[in-house]
C-alpha cells in the first residue's frame, strides 16, 4: 500500500489521536497493572511510550547524537497527569512530523540500529507501534480501542513487513513471533501478526 508523505503523516496523526485519548483514561490506580507487554505494566509502558514519542520527534527534527531523550523516565501518577504528559510528548512529535522537509530527511533511530533510516520508513514504525500501544493499555485498564479501516489497512501492511524471525525471541523485543491467523478481522490480523494474542483483552480487567 504506497502512500504519499501527506498521507502517512495524516493517518498518523489519527493513530496518535486515539492513543492520547486511551492514555488519559488511565488512572493512578492503573499503573501497576499487568500488559500485554510482558515485561512491562502500564506505567513503564507509558514511561516507555512517552520516551519514544521524545526520541521519534528529535529524529524528526535532525537530531543524530543525544541519546537523553529516548531514556525512559517514571511517569507521574497523580490523577491526570500521566494523560497530560503522554499528551506534551504526542504534540511535540506531531509538530515535528508536520516541519517541511521531515520525512524526506534521514531519521536516526538509535534504539533501532546506528544506521539511519528514510524518514517515511521510521514513521510507520511508529504508527505501528501505536496501533499496537494503544490497545495495549487499552485492554490493560478493562478498556477498548478502535481504528478505522484506512487506518487498520495502512498498518497491516506495514505489520507484514516486520521480519519474523530470531531478533523477536531476544529480550526487549518489540514484538513477539508472529501468531497464526484468525478470524477476528484486520485489527486482530494485526495484533496476532506482531505477535500478540487478540484474547488477551477479553480477561477482567479489576483495579
Amino acid at each position: 500500500m504506497a502512500l504519499t508523505h501527506a498521507e502517512l503523516a495524516a493517518l498518523h496523526a489519527r493513530v496518535m489521536e486515539t492513543a492520547v485519548a486511551t492514555v488519559h483514561k488511565v488512572r493512578p490506580a492503573h499503573l501497576e497493572a499487568a500488559t500485554p507487554c510482558a515485561d512491562w505494566n502500564v506505567g513503564q509502558l507509558l514511561a516507555h511510550m512517552i520516551a519514544q514519542n521524545d526520541g521519534f520527534a528529535a529524529a524528526a527534527l535532525g537530531e543524530v547524537s543525544d541519546r537523553s531523550m529516548w531514556t525512559p523516565r517514571p511517569v507521574p501518577s497523580d490523577d491526570g497527569a500521566v494523560g497530560k504528559a503522554f499528551e506534551v510528548s504526542a504534540r511535540s512529535l506531531l509538530r515535528a512530523v508536520a516541519e517541511d522537509g521531515s520525512l524526506d530527511r534521514p531519521w536516526v533511530l538509535p534504539d533501532f540500529r546506528p544506521e539511519p533510516f528514510p524518514g517515511s520508513q521510521a514513521l510507520g514504525f511508529h504508527l505501528i507501534d501505536y496501533v499496537v500501544h494503544s490497545w495495549d493499555v487499552a485492554v490493560s485498564v478493562g478498556e477498548r480501542v478502535e481504528f478505522e479501516p484506512d487506518v487498520l489497512a495502512a498498518a497491516e501492511a506495514v505489520a507484514k513487513a516486520v521480519p519474523d524471525g530470531s531478533n523477536r525471541q531476544r529480550t526487549g523485543a518489540a514484538f513477539k513471533p508472529a501468531l497464526s491467523p484468525g478470524d477476528g478481522g484486520t485489527f486482530d490480523d494485526v495484533l496476532r501478526w506482531l505477535g500478540r494474542d487478540p484474547g488477551w483483552g477479553q480477561r477482567d480487567v479489576q483495579i
